[in-house]
Formats: structure tokens, C-alpha cells, sequence
């Protein structure tokens, strides 16, 4: 049998309850949007999306298969030699050298004849399309040079100046068995390496460092690099030098790198060795995963925090809106100004009021007589109260929208949704809406009076000759109704509505009157509502058209407690533990053909530098 497809030693009976828990967190991840422009956004999409191709490249691959070849990825710095390395590893020019070389969007992954078939398809990758295709793809490069059971993958530079190569590289490094990371003497202490590192410690990765085109200049660095290594949590990490040289063919010369390749090849021939790498870099990244997973459950709380926060703005300032309609057509201050003007013009005088008054309730046919001889000025008071509450709704929408935008604009969430300058102001066509259902509750009116009328058989004909003057009765009634005029107004626009109220109650009685402004309130308030709900919708749909309704982080922890409970029990159904691999020491670099192959990973490993 060969190595790659040993079984795994370590494989516990609940692999397949770690597997679908894995698979329920990444359907999580992958529903998870982060749609507002909040802080550190960028960054929590970042850890969602290397999340997901994690679970996708290594971490299911991996379960799924445990006797799948072991992945070492070569990383670095730009300029560290990584693709000379692997061309010296290999002993042939695969992966050409320089910063445009194909791997900054072809990887190139070299791989022993008989582990073909563990890369072809999408088993890991599955991002990537095979063959050096145009866009990102992986090229697969077989190679007798390395043991079965081994693949060795140049990733582009960890500090490439082009965002989408760093992208590439930190998405090949996550899905690494074994990072195989390189630098020199003149880029081992650079910031952005170190960050690479930092996160391969964070989950417990497995590491070996090389330090290429080391010379009698630098001779000293490789002590300071094993003390930066010990101080940064990399202290089992093993590390190699490979001196400076003068290429033959593009290559190192053999015995340059012979140390390196005498580990790797004790490594890919040993599959318990194998096995203890890919578990413990496995272990890591399961643990890691968990954490960032309850990261990135607190940055769902805050996104459903954020839609709440916008979406209550918006009820907000449209529910003031609407209570200071509902109070303007109540109060009295509908009844002022030009309607309370034409409206003296339909009824008289103020001397007419109180005769009026006196008169309004001996008899009927005297108020039907009334509403007869004024047909011709009802309109003039209809058209002054729908001037009147066009100004009222148009005003109370626009302050609503710059209410809105306001809050909107002072929010994170809501700066990002308020790119459209239009948003500050009432839409273009609302003063045409607005006129039409002032009219259309004028309609309504009418047509309670009218329905009532009928009810009355004996009113119905001569309220027929004075409609028009019954519905501006009631209008008035209404916007009066919640008797809150104090001082003058009392004595005017209060006098106003007691007048239309007497008189509709000589027609149609107390009780039909209180029930008539009813219904003509409730129908004016659906035509408010008519008016300033679409204006509230065009902030909502932006929320809307992001999706910014997906569930908070709660579905996450789930998720993340269970992937945490079922690596325990993964973990606890083990036959042996997972024991750290040991580090490369100077007494370990025996000839590994004096080295039995079973011993050789021992022989190789051991405490201290290079």
C-alpha cells in the first residue's frame, strides 16, 4: 500500500460527527453577509471569506480524507527564493523565479505520479481550476524527486504589492499540513512575515523555517532568528540555513539543500510521522475556526444592531410625522388663515354664527335651507382646506426625510446607504401624490355624508341640493375635534366648528355626527399613512435591497458549539495522543541513507538550531 493511502492511525469513531458539524458551521459562514459599512467590516469579511475557503481547501479535504498526501506550502517574503528552493528540491525548473513569475495567480503544486489523483478534481482547491488556465488556477506538476505521500506548493509572496496574490497566498498557507516558510538575512525580522507567522501560531500550524542565502556576513542571524522564533511562540518550529551560492541550470547545487530534502523525504515516507503533522495543523485549525467563528458572531449582533438602529430611525421620524398631521387636522390649526376665511364666506358673518346657533336646533328644513343657498362657496372652502393640508403633509415629509437622512448620515451603517443626495429631501412626485389623496379623502367625505344622507329617507333629497356644503361641515368638525384651541381661537376658529357641528347635528343627529368624524378621521389618517409610507419605504428598501435582515450572530455560536463539542469527542475516541513535532537540531543531520527509514523521522528530530 502506499503511503498516501494508509489509514490514519489516529482517526477517532466521531470524525463523521466533526465533519457534518463542519459543514452545518460553513453553511452558517457562508450565509453570513456583513452588508453594513461598520468598523472593521473589511477585516471581518476578510476572516469570513479565508474562513470558508479553509473549511473548503483543508479542513473538510482533510477529514474526508486523512491519507491524502501531506501539503507542505513554501511561503515568504518577495525575493527569498522561494520557487529557486522548490526547483532545487525537485531538481528541475518547475516554478520559474523572479516577481512575475506564474505563480502570482498559477500556484504551482508538484506532487509525486502516484498522488495524481488526490489533486485533480476539486477535492482541495476546489477555487482553483486545474492546468494554468486564464484566471486563478493551480498547476499540478508530478515529480519522481518526491516521496508518495508529500506534495510541495510554491504560494505567491506573502507581501506582494498586489492585494490579490497576498489574498492567494494566505488562502494556500491556511490550507497547508505544513508550512515550509522562507526568508533571508535581509527580510527574516520584516513586520509582514512575522504577521503571516503570528497566524500560523494562532492555530497551531506546524512550521518549519528556511534561511536562504545565508553568508559569512550574516553568519550570526540564524541565532537571532531561533531567539525571534522562541520569543514569537515558534520555539518547536524547525529551522534550516541555505547558503549562498551560485546556481547551476537556475538550481542550488544538491548539496546546498540536501538537509532540507533529507527531512522532507523522511517526512513524506513516514506515514505515522505524516499523520501527527496533518492532526496537530488539522487540531489548530479546528480550534481557530471556532474562534473566529465567535468573532464573527459578535459582527452579526452588531449588523442586526445596525438595521435596527437605521430602521428605527426611520419609524422615527415618520411616526413624528404623522402624529404632527394627526395633531395639526385635530387641533384646530387646520382652522385658520384661509380656510377659517372662506369658510366665514359659506357661512356668514359672525353675527350669522350665533343666530345660527339659536335657530340650528327648532328645526331641520331651516338648516337644509341653509346648506341650499350656498352651494356656489363650498368649493372655495374644499380647495382652502386642500391647500391647507398640502402644505401640512408636504412640510412634515420633508422634515421626516431630513430627520432620517440626518441619523442616517451620523451612523456608520447609514453613511454608506446615503450616497444619493435625493434621500435628504421628499421625493420629486409627492406633491402630485399628496394633491390626490387630499382629494380623495374630500371623495370620502362626501360619500360618508352621502351614505348617511340615505339613511335619513326623508333628508336625502335635500341633502342632495347641499352635499358639498354637509362634507365642509364635517370637514370642519373634524379638524376641530380634539377641542384644543385656548385664547382667541376659541372665539374664532372654535366658534367656527361649533357652528358645522350644529349644524350637522340638526341633520343628522348627535350620535351620527360623532360617528361620521370618526370615519372621516380614520379615512384621512389612511391617506396620510398613503402619503408618507412609501416616502419611509424608500429609506427601508435600501436596507432591504442589501439583505440586511439576516439573523444575528446566535445561529453562529450554535454552529461553533457544536464543531467544539464533536473535536472533543473526536479528539477523546483517539488511540493515541497527537504529540508535537519536534524541531531540527545540528546532532539530528545525520545522512539519512545511514538512517533506517522507520527511524528517520526520529533520527531527524530533536531540541535546538541549525
Amino acid at each position: 500500500m502506499s503511503p498516501a493511502a494508509e489509514p490514519s492511525p489516529l482517526a477517532g469513531g466521531s470524525t463523521a460527527d466533526l465533519i457534518g458539524a463542519l459543514e452545518v458551521l460553513r453553511g452558517r459562514l457562508d450565509a453570513l453577509r456583513l452588508t453594513h459599512e461598520l468598523p472593521d467590516v473589511d477585516a471581518q469579511r476578510r476572516t469570513r471569506r479565508r474562513s470558508i475557503d479553509q473549511l473548503d481547501d483543508y479542513m473538510l479535504p482533510r477529514l474526508r480524507a486523512s491519507g491524502a498526501p501531506l501539503l507542505v506550502v513554501v511561503g515568504g517574503s518577495t525575493g527569498a527564493g522561494k520557487s529557486t528552493l522548490v526547483n532545487s528540491l525537485l531538481g528541475r525548473t518547475v516554478s520559474a523565479p523572479g516577481v512575475l513569475r506564474p505563480t502570482t495567480r498559477s500556484p504551482v503544486l508538484a506532487h509525486h505520479p502516484d498522488d495524481v489523483r488526490w489533486f485533480t478534481g476539486d477535492r482541495v482547491f476546489p477555487g482553483l481550476t486545474r492546468g494554468g488556465q486564464a484566471g486563478r488556477s493551480l498547476r499540478l506538476v508530478p515529480s519522481d524527486a518526491l516521496p508518495a505521500g508529500l506534495a510541495l506548493l510554491d504560494a505567491p509572496d506573502v507581501d506582494s504589492v498586489a492585494e490579490e496574490n497576498r489574498d492567494l497566498a494566505a488562502q494556500l498557507l491556511a490550507a497547508a499540513d505544513l508550512w515550509l516558510f522562507v526568508t533571508t538575512p535581509a527580510r527574516y525580522a520584516d513586520a509582514v512575515p512575522w504577521d503571516v507567522l503570528q497566524s500560523a501560531v494562532a492555530r497551531h500550524a506546524q512550521v518549519a523555517l528556511v534561511l536562504d542565502r545565508l553568508d559569512q556576513q550574516t553568519h550570526d542571524v540564524p541565532a537571532d532568528l531561533r531567539t525571534m522564533m522562541d520569543e514569537r511562540g515558534l520555539s518547536q518550529a524547525s529551522l534550516f540555513t541555505v547558503p549562498e551560492a551560485d546556481l547551476v541550470d537556475g538550481l542550488l547545487p544538491s548539496s546546498e539543500v540536501r538537509e532540507l530534502s533529507a527531512w522532507l523525504t523522511a517526512l513524506g515516507g513516514d506515514g505515522p510521522a505524516r499523520e501527527r503533522v496533518a492532526v496537530a495543523t488539522r487540531d489548530g485549525a479546528v480550534d481557530d475556526v471556532v474562534d473566529r467563528t465567535l468573532d464573527l458572531a459578535a459582527a452579526a449582533d452588531e449588523q442586526v444592531e445596525a438595521t435596527e438602529r437605521l430602521r428605527a430611525s426611520v419609524r422615527t421620524a415618520y411616526a413624528e410625522a404623522r402624529s404632527r398631521v394627526r395633531a395639526a387636522t385635530r387641533d384646530g390649526t387646520m382652522l385658520r388663515g384661509e380656510v377659517l376665511a372662506r369658510w366665514q364666506d359659506f357661512v356668514g358673518t359672525s353675527e350669522f354664527f350665533r343666530s345660527v346657533e339659536k335657530k340650528v336646533g327648532r328645526a331641520r328644513d331651516s338648516v337644509v335651507g341653509f346648506f341650499r343657498g350656498r352651494p356656489a362657496r363650498a368649493p372655495q372652502v374644499q380647495e382652502a382646506i386642500a391647500h391647507g393640508l398640502e402644505a401640512l403633509l408636504l412640510d412634515a415629509a420633508e422634515a421626516a426625510a431630513e430627520r432620517t437622512w440626518q441619523s442616517w448620515r451620523s451612523d456608520p451603517a447609514g453613511r454608506a446607504l446615503t450616497d444619493d443626495a435625493s434621500l435628504s429631501r421628499a421625493s420629486a412626485g409627492l406633491r402630485e401624490q399628496v394633491g390626490a389623496e387630499i382629494r380623495g379623502w374630500q371623495g370620502d367625505v362626501l360619500d360618508l355624508v352621502r351614505e348617511q344622507g340615505a339613511n335619513k329617507r326623508g333628508l336625502a333629497r335635500a341633502l342632495s341640493f347641499g352635499l358639498n356644503g354637509v362634507a365642509v361641515s364635517l370637514m370642519v368638525v373634524v379638524f376641530a375635534s380634539t377641542g384644543g384651541l385656548t385664547g382667541a381661537e376659541v372665539g374664532i376658529a372654535g366658534g367656527t366648528a361649533v357652528v358645522a357641528q350644529k349644524l350637522l347635528e340638526a341633520v343628522f343627529g348627535d350620535d351620527a355626527v360623532r360617528r361620521l368624524a370618526r370615519d372621516a378621521q380614520d379615512r384621512l389618517d389612511d391617506r396620510v399613512d398613503a402619503v408618507l409610507d412609501p416616502q419611509a419605504r424608500r429609506y427601508t428598501t435600501q436596507l432591504d435591497a442589501l439583505g440586511a435582515g439576516e439573523p444575528g450572530g446566535q445561529a453562529l455560536r450554535d454552529a461553533a458549539d457544536a464543531v467544539r463539542s464533536a473535536a472533543l469527542a473526536e479528539r477523546e475516541g483517539r488511540p493515541e495522543p497527537v504529540e508535537p513535532v519536534p524541531v531540527v537540531t545540528p546532532e539530528s543531520h545525520a545522512d539519512p541513507a545511514s538512517t533506517p527509514r522507520s527511524s528517520g523521522w526520529r533520527r531527524l528530530f530533536g531540541r535546538g538550531t541549525r
